[in-house]
């Protein structure tokens, strides 16, 4: 099978004048919810590529891709200007393992995202797998400005639809609000911020987490929780805390 596959862009949704959402029109397979794909361009006569995680459950017709804008990148900088009807590369098959299938049964999940890594989770909160598995669901988004707080449309529905398991909690780390949390996932973890505004515990014997997000903060995040007991996932060995680095 071919590398890649024909797309055109249905629509590219500015955020702000950095975060942008493409959504694209390919024949691709079916893929997990969390799983990544390649978008492409030919760029100088050469074709760059680059992984980005679907934002769009497998059952929904569109692929969505949620991006920002690299200072030199050769491609974000690119697709950030595609319309309606450009054409994409795109690659056929899904990959990558951030996928629940790959988290241990819990009471708690907690998603930790910074950024666009906020995308594999809505990917899997519009499926039903979560719903069925967890007690509550904590959905934590962490950005530098409230601007940033994007895709609050589909937030709001999932609140909507599951009021009694899902929590949303989101993190500001340049601006006063009266509304986020003020600075780094890993401090508000240690200080107990972060438990006291979910009103539920992170412990070894009630959750699971998931990190995805600048490798700082999945980094320093993942030795606050060790040093609370929790282990990290493998493949042979159960544990707590399974990770995706979004660069």
């Amino acid at each position: 099978m071919s590398r890649w596959i024909e797309g055109r862009v249905i629509n590219n949704r500015h955020w702000t004048s950095q975060l942008y959402s493409l959504q694209i029109d390919a024949p691709i397979e079916s893929f997990k919810a969390g799983q990544f794909t390649r978008l492409g361009l030919d760029i100088d006569g050469e074709r760059v590529g680059r992984p980005y995680s679907f934002v769009n459950a497998p059952h929904e017709r569109y692929i969505e891709v949620y991006s920002i804008t690299v200072p030199g990148g050769p491609l974000s900088n690119r697709l950030v200007e595609l319309e309606a009807g450009d054409f994409i590369w795109v690659a056929p098959k899904g990959a990558g393992f951030f996928t629940l299938s790959e988290v241990p049964e819990a009471d708690y999940l907690w998603m930790l995202s910074t950024g666009t890594a906020l995308g594999p989770f809505l990917s899997m909160l519009k499926t039903d797998e979560p719903w069925g598995r967890f007690e509550k669901i904590v959905l934590v988004h962490a950005v530098r400005t409230a601007e940033e707080l994007t895709y609050q449309d589909t937030i709001r529905s999932l609140l909507t639809a599951h009021p009694d398991q899902l929590i949303y909690i989101t993190f500001v780390s340049r601006e006063d609000t009266d509304f986020a949390i003020k600075g780094r996932i890993p401090q508000a973890i240690e200080d107990g911020r972060l438990e006291a505004r979910a009103g539920i515990p992170l412990t070894v014997d009630h959750s699971q987490v998931m990190l995805c997000g600048n490798p700082a903060m999945v980094n320093d995040t993942s030795e606050v929780l060790e040093a609370r007991g929790l282990k990290k996932n493998k493949r042979r060995e159960k544990g707590h805390i399974t990770t995706e680095n979004y660069w």
